[in-house]
């Protein structure tokens, strides 16, 4: 997985995905002083703009890859790309 510089762009009501926390957030002082300036993944404030964040991503996105819309990363980033998890799909199972 390539490491990829996320730049994260604050709505008009402050929010921004967070990696860390894995949810929609206010990117206000509270949250940089308590989140960000200790988060590995911090890699700037995005020109004053937001946050930038560097994380080993699994989907096939740009880097950098500009996040405009907070909640649809949110909802991109809780899909797996990982073999290891079973199969949802009802054909899958075994018939008793």
């Amino acid at each position: 997985m390539p490491e990829i510089n996320h730049i994260h762009l604050a709505t008009d009501k402050g929010e921004i995905y967070c990696c860390l926390r894995n949810r929609v957030v206010v990117l206000d002082e509270d949250h940089r002083s308590r989140f960000c300036s200790s988060c590995k993944m911090y890699n700037g404030d995005a020109g004053g703009k937001g946050v930038e964040c560097v994380w080993n991503d699994q989907r096939d996105v740009s880097d950098p890859h500009l996040v405009t819309d907070p909640y649809k990363e949110w909802v991109e980033n809780q899909k797996r790309k990982d073999s290891a998890f079973p199969s949802t799909n009802p054909s899958s199972f075994a018939t008793i």
